[in-house]
């Protein structure tokens, strides 16, 4: 008799783990349902902004892979519209609800991977439904704001809530659709994944593709009138809209998983080994922007919900169950964005972070070009780097300059993942060519740079 493998959620980590599963053992050895609340999998939430922007025409542009390709190409019995809504560890099974027919089912397992990923961060003041008022976190959200975005009277002044990622990136595609936008931020800047003097760049770039930015400001409630969203009522006084976004940022989405007694960790993500076993549970799995990782630069658990981690923390589970032998080794929060044409990237620690994680340690800014000098096309580049005192051992970096600027943070994050010295640095062999680079490599340039301020 098959085992039983039941999946809860049907994105990124949920159906990758199995995919892996299956891979590795057949249906005669392995029965798989996975239960998804929404209509679709394995898609592209990154990817929304976009859509929204116009840059990408179609949703189905954003989806990898259908329900029904996981049933016919991997026999995976997908269940999209249904919400688990509670694990019994004892009885060994999950109660799900039909969200569309009504009902409810309720499934035995032997193994259960639980991704249900994360849940957007919603205040008092948000908890009201007020007709447009969005958050961005499925395709479905997509499709609800696009709708009212095209609906009569054409909204005209959008506020976006948040500045970070989601927020940054909303805030443009709706520049770009014509709208006038505000963004608030409680903080003191816009993007704080980097440090101030950073986010003070892309807050400059922001306000020069015509986003009006309210940093230090407080929302505290909603104004409707006729039934629509008329106002963000803020500490210091209404802001008019007729399209609100949301992007106050996620937490994991662990409510199901708390009832049921997994163990949380300190960041409130599930508590996993390296091979995404959960703590303590025989036979549970999780995976994806519900588990809490370790991270490799401080050592401490950290919530970093990245599409990019939840896939990789999927395939491992899958492999691991399907008989096979794979470990996640970690986290440096690595991430990119744009505002416009402006790039920015991160990797390792921030100021504060490593302040916070009581190293000593230098920062240095470097300025330089994308390309030659003398090559067209040349623009700004500015890279800051963090390293230990006295070791010199690379412990953040950020960047954000024009073209070629984001994607230079993956040679930091190499250096980062593999404790590399600043020192070590500067002898990398990176790619040089008029077009692309100076002959001294921005990256090159600013390790330079900290190669001298730890030697004063």
């Amino acid at each position: 008799m098959a085992e039983r493998m039941i999946v809860i959620g049907g994105d990124a980590a949920g159906m990758s783990a199995a995919s892996q599963a299956r891979r590795r053992r057949g249906r005669a050895e392995l029965d798989i349902v996975a239960f998804e609340r929404g209509h679709f999998t394995s898609y592209s939430a990154c990817g929304i902004p976009y859509w929204i922007s116009g840059l990408v025409p179609e949703r189905d542009q954003l989806v990898a892979r259908t329900p029904d390709a996981f049933r016919d190409d991997y026999d995976i019995d997908v269940r999209t519209r249904h919400e688990v809504t509670a694990i019994d560890l004892d009885r060994r099974e999950v109660v799900a609800r039909d969200l569309d027919g009504g009902g409810e089912v309720r499934a035995g397992f032997d193994t259960l991977v639980y991704a249900t990923g994360a849940t957007p961060v919603q205040p008092e003041w948000a908890r009201d439904e007020v007709a447009g008022v969005f958050g961005v976190q499925t395709l479905d959200d997509g499709a609800a704001l696009l709708d009212w975005l095209e609906r009569e009277p054409r909204p005209r002044h959008a506020v976006v809530v948040g500045g970070g990622y989601v927020g940054v990136e909303m805030a443009e595609a709706l520049v770009q659709r014509g709208l006038s936008v505000q963004l608030v931020e409680q903080a003191d800047q816009p993007m704080a994944t980097v440090d101030p003097d950073m986010g003070e760049l892309v807050a400059e770039a922001m306000r020069r593709v015509g986003i009006s930015i309210r940093t230090g400001v407080t929302v505290t409630g909603l104004d409707e009138r006729d039934g629509r969203i008329a106002a963000v009522v803020t500490e210091e006084g209404p802001i008019p809209a007729d399209v609100v976004v949301l992007g106050l940022g996620v937490r994991p989405n662990t409510a199901l998983a708390e009832a049921a007694g997994l163990p949380l960790g300190p960041s409130g993500g599930i508590r996993v080994d390296r091979r995404m076993r959960v703590t303590g549970l025989p036979g549970v799995w999780a995976a994806g922007d519900c588990v809490e990782s370790l991270h490799r630069v401080s050592g401490m658990p950290v919530h970093v919900p990245l599409g990019t981690h939840a896939n990789k923390q999927g395939r491992v589970a899958g492999i691991n169950i399907g008989g096979g032998y794979a470990t996640f080794p970690g986290v440096i929060g690595t991430a990119v964005t744009k505002v416009c044409e402006l790039e920015v990237g991160r990797t390792g620690l921030r100021e504060r972070d490593a302040t916070e994680s009581g190293f000593e340690f230098v920062t240095v800014t470097a300025e330089s070009t994308n390309r030659a000098g003398y090559y067209p096309g040349a623009r700004q580049m500015t890279v800051k780097l963090i390293a230990e005192r006295p070791s010199g051992r690379l412990l953040g970096a950020q960047i954000v300059g024009w073209s070629e600027a984001a994607k230079r943070i993956d040679a930091l994050a190499v250096a980062l993942w593999n404790g590399m010295t600043v020192d070590e640095m500067t002898a990398l062999d990176l790619g040089y060519a008029p077009p692309y680079a100076p002959v001294w490599d921005p990256v090159l340039i600013a390790a330079r740079k900290a190669v001298d301020a730890l030697s004063r």
